[in-house]
């Protein structure tokens, strides 16, 4: 098997979204449904003295996110049909519709929020890695479409050359799970699991 994973450079992305709207366009998605998700973190606070003269340590990054298609995913672990399954030859995590009974279980164990029951279609949803476009020999949309340049994806031991495994912020420790995103990170994000770096954009992303 050759597993595949996403990488992504923080120190390129402007958070234009443009990987979040390919996708949607893509896989003509529902209002409210995204398999790709940008991320507006925003750190420190801004402080007014006695003499009325304001300091501030703000700063925000974005982060790129989809499925991770994590080595050990909690939506494969908990899921009581078999529909999250992860592809023999390309490790990347998929429902059968057929078998999903959309439970939900599979969106309340994921850490990156990654699958999502559609009610009017019955099922889970979610990033399967664009599979018809790697087997034609194509990069998943979202690569292709962000202008900066900022994700990547391939075989995993390419894109570990490209940074550290998922370990920013607003991110759980990549132990969990095993995520199979690298990511260099800018200068101003925080690690995994740090409280101070906060989503200021959750109604877009969760």
């Amino acid at each position: 098997m050759t597993q595949y994973a996403f990488s992504f450079d923080g120190t390129r992305c402007t958070g234009c979204k443009t990987c979040e709207m390919a996708c949607k366009d893509y896989k003509d998605l529902d209002l409210g449904v995204a398999h790709r998700k940008v991320y507006e973190v925003t750190t420190g606070e801004t402080k007014r003295d006695d003499k009325g003269c304001f300091t501030t340590t703000c700063a925000s990054y974005p982060l790129s996110l989809s499925c991770n298609h994590c080595d050990d995913p909690t939506c494969v672990r908990v899921c009581p049909t078999g529909a999250m399954h992860k592809d023999a030859e390309t490790g990347l995590v998929a429902v059968d519709a057929g078998k999903c009974v959309g439970c939900g279980y599979c969106h309340m164990a994921c850490p990156y929020n990654a699958p999502k029951v559609n009610r009017e279609k019955g099922h889970s949803v979610k990033c399967d890695g664009c599979a018809e476009r790697l087997a034609a020999g194509e990069q998943p949309v979202c690569v292709e479409a962000c202008p900066a340049r900022a994700l990547d994806f391939g075989p995993v031991d390419e894109m570990r050359k490209k940074g550290e495994r998922a370990a920013i912020a607003p991110l759980p420790e990549p132990s969990y799970t095993q995520p199979n995103l690298y990511v260099k990170a800018s200068a101003d994000a925080k690690p995994a699991g740090d409280a101070a770096a906060k989503v200021s954009n959750p109604l877009e992303v969760m």
